[in-house]
This record gives structure tokens, sequence and C-alpha cells, in this order.
């Protein structure tokens, strides 16, 4: 069964916007605290969730992770596949993951809860397959950041200049799905308070290990690193099995 997610009308959009090394967001912000969290124990197994095209699958390969990855987009998958004919890449949900208890030591969810309906679900398969003593790490949008909807009326209030003045947001406690488009993408994302993701997390038997909402880089390109630094615009979390 397709997802009705746009992702598949939107892949070559994401493919060619991410190109090799990806957007703004996961070059200046997250893969410098994903990278080194990923390989701090020296993981041999690993599977990234929600992988994508690949990238930061690649990346794992490159530092000697056996690393698989699972995507529900065909699209994605076959650009995975091609840009890394010798990775294992398989077409997948989250919520039912193909794959055998205590299967990897590292697992990888990066930005992919927001676009996963059944999120409860998707983070009890991840602490399944995951051994003991292994990681969770997860990079997710920040709640506050979801709040806004990707909508006009939320998100940034700017003046008649076009200058950004505060990050507006509402309904933070209630869960929604809701519709963002940029840059000739168009896909589906989900809104929950951390509570909600927390809940799920510490039900599962994970505890957590890490928490940070990272910001920009020294050196990350302006004026984008500013804004980045203004809101909270994404978190990071490591969650360890027992």
């Amino acid at each position: 069964m397709r997802l009705d997610n746009g992702w598949e009308a939107s892949a070559a959009a994401w493919i060619a916007d991410q190109g090799e090394h990806g957007d703004f967001g996961r070059r200046y912000v997250l893969d410098p605290v994903m990278l080194p969290r990923a390989l701090a124990h020296a993981p041999k197994r690993a599977l990234d969730v929600g992988c994508g095209e690949g990238r930061f699958c690649r990346m794992l390969r490159q530092h000697g992770i056996a690393t698989t990855g699972v995507d529900p987009t065909p699209s994605l998958i076959a650009t995975a596949r091609a840009r890394d004919p010798e990775g294992v890449y398989v077409e997948g949900r989250g919520e039912s993951l193909p794959f055998s208890e205590t299967s990897f030591d590292l697992v990888a969810s990066y930005l992919s809860l927001i676009d996963i309906p059944d999120y409860q679900r998707a983070i009890v398969e991840m602490a399944r397959v995951l051994a003991p003593g292994g990681k969770l790490l997860i990079a997710n949008l920040n709640s506050f950041n979801t709040a806004g909807d990707g909508s006009s009326e939320l998100g940034w209030a700017r003046n008649a200049h076009g200058d950004k003045l505060s990050f507006r947001f509402d309904r933070y406690l209630d869960p929604r799905a809701y519709w963002i488009e940029n840059r000739g993408i168009r896909v589906r994302n989900h809104h929950r308070p951390l509570s909600a993701y927390m809940d799920a997390l510490l039900g599962s038997g994970l505890q957590l290990n890490f928490f940070d909402e990272p910001t920009p880089v020294a050196g990350a390109p302006e004026p984008k690193a500013s804004n980045y630094r203004r809101a909270p615009h994404f978190l990071v979390m490591e969650w360890v099995k027992p």
C-alpha cells in the first residue's frame, strides 16, 4: 500500500535539493552532532529508519559501519541504491521493520519521526530491532517548530520589509498532520508535543542518554545561521536499550 504523504511525487525535487551533502540544517546543524554520536561507541551494525536517498547511510559506511537503510518511498530507495551499489537499502515502513529482534547496535531516525503516522509503533519497532546496550539516535524537528504548521498565519512573523520579527505557534499540545511546501517539495508532516515522543520512548523501555537542541556550528553561512539560533529548530536524542 502506497502512502499518500507526498514523498513519491516530491522525490525528484527532494533529491535535487539535498545534493550529496544535504541541506543547511543537516550539514551545519545536525551532522556535527549526529555523526559523532553515531560513531562514539564504534557500532558494527546500523539501521537508518527513513533513510531517504541514503545520505546518512553513506556517511556511516564511510566509517566502516555495516549500515542498512529502510524507507517506504520507492524513488528514494532506488536513488540510494544507485548512489551506493554496495550498500543495503530496503523498501519498508518504520511501523513494521522487516528485521529480526536485536539485529542492530545502532538505530538512527534522522528527521523521520515527523513523517511517520504511527510514531508509537515505529518507536516500538526501533527498540525491538536494537540489541541490548545499543543506541537509538534521533534527530527530529523541535515540537515548537512543528507547532507552527508551516502556515502563513503561524511560523515567522515579518515586518513590511520581510525581516523576521518573531516565531509564532499555536495549539502546541494538539497532535495533528499538515502539509508543508518548500522548494518544489510538498510532503505531509506531523506535529506532536515533545511529551508524546517522550512517553512513547520511555514506554518502550529505553533510557535517555543524551539530549540537545543544536545550533549551527561556527562558520556556518549567514544569514541562515542567525535564523537557526533565534528559535529552536531541531532536537537530538540518544536512547540506550538496557
